[in-house]
């Protein structure tokens, strides 16, 4: 039997904002009832709208076109279409995590469109402050959205994403970064959005993947004098859950050691790919939810600061939480709204099991407590839950997500007492949500 043990006698950290998502279905100005739902806390900008970001969405060179342009004048600025975007974000009460950047372009060999090197970097800075300034104190008819986090470029190890070298790239972010905290000192400007560092954990990589791996030593080393690095963002796909556990300790490892002590790691692309021919349906099905509560669990107890995964938008073959074109909601978007019921409850408190393949959170507020338990690459069998730190009567609500159950109620029990056991079948690929509140003594 399986054995998990929680105690809710003391929280030891707060509940982080990890069912972030990298864009959403399509909004121009409405909200979305499913993010509102699932509480998603942030929404990134990247790859926004399709293909050259729908030409008139976020990109930089979207919203101003003409390089040549003033970039002082209103005039030269389109802002229409990204308004009415991040409005229906904002609606569904979501925060902005805005990449400064341009969307990928996969078929660069054909023609470059975006992804050249900006030809003028301090104008290209002047130009990102004029965004800023559009979105969170009004310029150009604008708005007061309070937009917290920058992110400068995306992926420019990939060639698919930038032409430039690394030299380039690090001249154009410092330049960015020191221009935009110079004038927004409350702003978090960050980068790069790393690749990932797959040869941490897979062997026999070849140099693509190896030159991730030395583009973040020489750009924690480059700036470390030169320019602020308030988060560092980076990428992961895999569907191994203890791969994140390692690569989001070698980034705080190389953080630590580069003297970053401050500096958040924002894991903003992420998801559950396996090798099989239908894994673009299965990280929408129940080993896609499985993965994903796993994930939770491993990011909430180890070094990630937030997460955004990717993707959202329902017609990408990425996205894992709508099916398309019907835009109903799959089963990993309940693992997101399972995760937000602890995440509402504010603190984390520990949680311990002893198989690796059973992955817990528990959370807590004054009155609610709650426990997320999931399998994935595991047997079906038996589980106690040991709970301690409860006090008087409680009711226990036990909600299922599996590959016949959508977060249904499954039973309901009672008990009081500092000290609980409950047991629980669960299968593989399976969520199970665990809702303790007192009873109402009326």
């Amino acid at each position: 039997m399986k054995k998990v043990c929680t105690s809710f006698s003391k929280p030891v950290s707060g509940m982080k904002p990890l069912h972030g998502v990298n864009n959403s279905p399509d909004t121009y100005g409405e909200p979305i009832p499913a993010f509102m739902d699932a509480g998603i806390p942030y929404v990134r900008l990247h790859d926004s709208m399709g293909a050259f970001g729908g030409t008139c969405f976020v990109d930089v060179p979207n919203i101003f076109p003409d390089f040549d342009a003033d970039e002082n004048d209103p005039a030269s600025y389109k802002f229409e279409f990204t308004d009415a975007y991040l409005k229906g974000l904002t609606a569904s009460g979501c925060k902005i995590f805005y990449r400064l950047g341009v969307t990928i372009e996969n078929h660069y060999q054909i023609k470059r469109v975006h992804t050249d090197v900006p030809p003028d970097f301090e104008k290209w800075a002047r130009i990102c402050a004029h965004i800023v300034m559009h979105y969170n104190e009004g310029w150009a008819n604008g708005f007061h959205m309070g937009i917290e986090y920058w992110e400068i470029w995306n992926e420019p190890e990939n060639p698919p994403m930038w032409a430039g070298s690394m030299q380039d790239y690090f001249k154009m972010y410092e330049v960015s970064a020191n221009y935009l905290k110079k004038l927004f000192p409350n702003l978090k400007v960050g980068g790069y959005a790393s690749c990932g560092f797959y040869c941490t954990t897979r062997e026999n990589m070849s140099e693509f993947y190896e030159s991730f791996m030395t583009w973040f030593d020489e750009f924690l080393s480059y700036m470390q004098d030169k320019a602020p690095v308030d988060f560092f963002s980076w990428h992961l796909y895999t569907e191994d859950p203890r791969e994140i556990e390692a690569h989001q300790r070698y980034v705080s490892d190389k953080l630590y050691e580069y003297g970053y002590h401050d500096t958040e790691s924002i894991f903003n692309e992420w998801n559950y790919i396996n090798s099989k021919p239908t894994r673009f349906e299965d990280l929408k099905e129940e080993a896609g939810a499985a993965f994903v509560g796993a994930a939770f669990s491993v990011m909430q107890y180890g070094s990630v600061d937030k997460a955004m995964y990717y993707d959202a938008a329902p017609s990408r073959a990425y996205c894992g939480l709508f099916y398309f074109p019907s835009l109903r909601v799959t089963k990993t978007y309940y693992a997101f709204k399972a995760y937000n019921e602890l995440f509402r409850l504010g603190s984390c408190v520990k949680a311990v099991s002893d198989d690796e393949t059973l992955y817990p959170i528990a959370a807590m507020n004054d009155n609610e407590k709650a426990v997320m338990l999931s399998s994935f690459g595991s047997t079906d069998g038996r589980v106690e839950l040991d709970i301690s730190g409860l006090s008087g009567e409680n009711e226990i609500e036990v909600f299922r997500l599996n590959k016949d159950c959508n977060l249904e109620k499954d039973k309901v029990e009672y008990a009081s007492g500092d000290r609980i056991r409950l047991f629980i079948h669960m299968t593989d690929n399976e969520v199970v949500l665990i809702m303790i509140k007192p009873m109402d003594k009326a």
